[in-house]
């Protein structure tokens, strides 16, 4: 793992009147790993991957960004058009709900095609050619490219929006509960493909869940947030085995047993 943080995140804070949604966060993520926030409902980390992600404005703290000529860059300084041209590159966001990430009126192929576009791919035939093959990778029939996603199962709609974020080799992903609201048996598969994607293509990636299992399996290390801030962090098996903080003991004693 290389010593330089891909994204870094220092004393970062987010108010909302006189409540904060998250509080004195720092932590820093690593090219290559994956890192879990997790914590029940409230407990801040939503709010803190839309922060990280520019999606939401910080009251105060900063975060900073490897950019790919190696230079740290605080977000807060980049122009909307960087911003903007990071989130279609450089940076993916799987959101729990597939309709919140895809255009739910264009066909599959669009959908995967229209990140091709953004970094400046014109030809149609290889556009073409490159969303077929990422439906494959995420196990979605080639033959339906030409469909809409509203016509896709909430796995399938779930897959096409993973397709869509990871056609352009993006360094960075922030998946906001993407198992959230699939049955058990779709997580599983899901999670799967999840997985082997992460591994193949070296992803770095900042997941937001409340499952500990997803964190498990996904994840290398762990945040635990409780009212806006970190309560525990370390490497994932370790807080999970041997949990230091009352609320992290609460969390992983309600895992159901198999």
């Amino acid at each position: 793992m290389s010593e330089s943080p891909i994204l870094s995140v220092s004393h970062l804070t987010k108010l909302y009147g006189a409540r904060a949604g998250c509080e004195d966060v720092s932590f820093d993520v690593f090219p290559g790993e994956v890192v879990a926030i997790v914590g029940e409902s409230g407990s801040g980390k939503t709010t803190l991957l839309n922060c990280i992600s520019t999606r939401l404005a910080s009251t105060s703290g900063t975060v900073s960004y490897a950019m790919r000529d190696g230079m740290m860059r605080d977000l807060a300084s980049l122009s909307e058009a960087e911003r903007r041209f990071l989130m279609r590159t450089d940076w993916g966001f799987v959101h729990q709900h597939a309709a919140d990430g895809l255009r739910m009126r264009v066909s599959a192929g669009a959908n995967v095609g229209e990140r091709l576009m953004a970094v400046g791919e014109r030809h149609y035939g290889h556009i073409r050619e490159t969303a077929t093959d990422w439906l494959g990778r995420v196990e979605i029939a080639q033959d339906r490219i030409d469909d809409r996603p509203v016509a896709f199962s909430g796995g399938m709609r779930q897959r096409l929006q993973i397709a869509r974020n990871l056609v352009t080799r993006p360094r960075l992903v922030f998946m906001d509960e993407p198992t959230g609201g699939l049955d058990v048996s779709v997580q599983a598969r899901l999670l799967d493909l999840l997985r082997s994607l992460v591994a193949e293509m070296g992803l770095s990636v900042v997941i937001v869940t409340h499952d500990l299992a997803v964190a498990r399996l996904l994840s290398q290390r762990m945040i635990v947030m409780q009212g806006g801030r970190i309560i525990e962090a370390g490497l994932t098996d370790r807080v999970l085995d041997d949990p230091h903080h009352a609320y992290t003991q609460l969390l992983v004693a309600s895992i159901p047993e198999n």
